[in-house]
């Protein structure tokens, strides 16, 4: 091995153990805080409601993780991951500031040049996430009658199809062998269906599953 793999290898490692506590260090603080504010107030659920609710969320959600994690986690790189999954947002900001960074940098997937710039976009989204979200909620009372007009709220309910549309945009013209299909059955279903707009997570998974299958018939083919 080169220097410069055996210091990649090391910086991976690095970010795996540090990711890997963080991530339970996150989770059980998560889940220990309900039950923690229950006790302080002696609202402690009832165990079998509790694993029901869990079941019954989690026989949408656990799928859902799991594909995106198998989606998502060779764009975001080591550290973009571990980032992502702990501060969220995945969908909406962390992956549109990877790829736009991507392109910025030209950077390729799975390289070590891709993993510090993805860890860099993703620790920079975050950072600049939390000092919005606390400007704003320093500023939400004095800007809550302007926020509330009616001509600003049909505006609110079109900005992440109006992000995704642009941002999809680019990367539909680069492969439209492969994204024209899943796009046209998507984009009929939710016409059909409005119901499904509103979820996306899970029509994730057979347009995703759809885009992979496609790809590699073409690949096989030799015809991307």
């Amino acid at each position: 091995m080169s220097e410069k793999e055996i210091f990649f290898k090391e910086y991976n490692d690095g970010l795996h153990r540090i990711g890997r506590f963080t991530l339970i260090l996150s989770v059980v603080m998560l889940v220990a805080v309900p039950f923690i504010i229950g006790g302080l107030n002696g609202v402690i659920p009832d165990l079998a409601g509790f694993l029901k609710g869990f079941a019954n969320v989690g026989l949408i959600y656990i799928p859902v993780a799991i594909v995106e994690f198998l989606v998502y986690a060779p764009m975001l790189g080591t550290g973009g991951s571990y980032l992502s999954f702990i501060t969220g947002n995945v969908t909406n900001m962390k992956i549109p500031c990877v790829m736009n960074s991507k392109d910025i940098a030209g950077t390729q997937d799975g390289t070590p040049e891709h993993e510090i710039v993805s860890t860099i976009s993703v620790a920079t989204s975050a950072i600049t996430t939390t000092l919005v979200i606390v400007l704003g909620v320093i500023l939400l009372v004095p800007l809550q009658p302007i926020l509330q007009t009616e001509a600003l709220l049909p505006a609110f309910n079109n900005v992440v199809p109006a992000l995704f549309g642009a941002l999809g945009l680019k990367y539909f013209i680069k492969s439209p062998k492969i994204a024209i299909v899943p796009l046209l059955l998507m984009s009929i279903l939710c016409i059909l269906v409005p119901a499904a707009i509103g979820q996306t997570s899970l029509l994730l998974i057979p347009s995703g599953g759809l885009a992979l299958l496609i790809g590699y018939i073409l690949y096989k083919k030799d015809l991307l």
